[in-house]
């Protein structure tokens, strides 16, 4: 066999691997392109929501300090449009056994 062809399908031989990872990596790097993007629209489609107890009795617009979840009367209630209190965050807070009136002096 005459060396340059012998060098040449030795340099081809070893070229085969660092094809092999490049296309490798393209698809994984698509692949990742892909999975982002759809999470991105997952994120977006949930964040639509941003009031999710806007049906509820427990949800109120309180003027100067926008929507609040809760019973505003509670001492324990967190002042927020996305959790209740500190002790039952999810609700609802109906016959709560831990409600305690705010004191006015």
């Amino acid at each position: 066999m005459p060396e340059p062809l012998f060098i040449a399908i030795i340099m081809i031989i070893g070229f085969i691997p660092g094809f092999y990872s490049l296309a490798a990596m393209r698809k994984m790097r698509s692949r990742t392109r892909d999975r982002i993007h759809t999470a991105i629209n997952v994120s977006a489609n949930r964040l639509g929501n941003t009031h999710p107890y806007l049906s509820t009795q427990d949800y109120h617009y309180v003027e100067g300090l926008g929507y609040m979840v809760g019973d505003l009367t509670c001492k324990f209630n967190a002042r927020s449009a996305y959790l209740r209190c500190a002790i039952n965050p999810s609700g609802p807070c109906k016959g709560c056994p831990h409600y305690q009136s705010i004191e006015f002096k």
